[in-house]
């Protein structure tokens, strides 16, 4: 079993104090630097202690269900709903803009591709972010600064395997499937203006659809949804460990963990695609 200390706020970095206020900007840099690779070495090891525990016994799956129930059924209004709207304003934007040229009938195809490999697997993993991710950091560190982690450690019990294995099962699972369920709404939603404010036919558009949409459109967001499923809960979980401070830290953290998983998503986002678009 591993001591949680080591997810603790590693604190501010000290920094020799230099005589000329101009390397205060580079002390600072540096500063913001070393803090970020201390925080960045602290979750990855974390995401390695709960990879490796997953394969290893016992297998709590009754906290799995539950957490999977927590991560998906309970965010599937907010999910579909955003992938709803988002569908009907790209359909809306593209079409207008194509009608300036009588391109209106390629309006399907793109906005297919858009919502299948970019638009749907972010909005939905941002979504999911904004209401989960907060909601393990608050859970996790209220246990914290409630020192309930600490009794589970006093007899025995592996904190990781018991409270972040389940939570980044449920997210690395979830949300493929939560994005999977928006790929679809966001077309349906996309085709009920093309029908409405585009004059095109509901069979007219299908069709179109899945003329320009390939399987390498699809593959391409749902396993980058992996990868972002794994970002809410490690962050979340992260963040939720090392909080402290009563109240007020737990409400710090929570802060934090959103912000720090929209900031990740995105950027892991361009590199998933570099590396995508080369292998599919």
């Amino acid at each position: 079993m591993m001591n949680l200390s080591q997810f603790s706020d590693p604190g501010p970095v000290v920094v020799e104090q230099a005589p000329s206020d101009l390397l205060r900007p580079f002390r600072s840099a540096r500063q913001w630097f070393e803090q970020a690779c201390r925080h960045a070495g602290a979750l990855s090891i974390l995401l390695g202690m709960a990879l490796v525990r997953i394969f290893q016994p016992p297998f709590r799956f009754r906290q799995w269900i539950a957490q999977m129930e927590q991560v998906g059924v309970h965010s599937l209004a907010v999910a579909l709903l955003t992938a709803t709207f988002t569908g009907m304003v790209m359909v809306l934007q593209t079409g207008v803009q194509l009608g300036r040229f009588q391109s209106e009938t390629m309006t399907p195809g793109i906005a297919g591709i858009a919502l299948l490999r970019e638009i749907a697997p972010v909005l939905t993993s941002l979504a999911i972010a904004a209401r989960v991710g907060a909601g393990i950091t608050a859970e996790l560190g209220t246990m914290k600064v409630t020192e309930q982690i600490d009794a589970l450690e006093s007899i025995g019990t592996d904190p990781i395997h018991y409270l972040v294995v389940p939570r980044l099962v449920a997210c690395m699972v979830m949300v493929p499937a939560l994005t999977i369920l928006a790929d679809m709404v966001g077309i349906l939603g996309g085709c009920l203006i093309g029908v409405t404010k585009l004059g095109i036919s509901v069979r007219s558009y299908l069709d179109i659809t899945f003329h320009w949409v390939a399987p390498q459109d699809f593959y391409s967001g749902f396993l980058k949804t992996i990868v972002f499923g794994g970002i809410v809960a490690t962050i979340g979980s992260y963040l939720g460990l090392r909080s402290s401070g009563g109240a007020e830290g737990v409400g710090t953290s929570t802060t934090r963990s959103v912000v720090a998983a929209f900031i990740l998503i995105l950027i892991s986002d361009y590199f998933l695609t570099e590396i995508l678009l080369k292998v599919l």
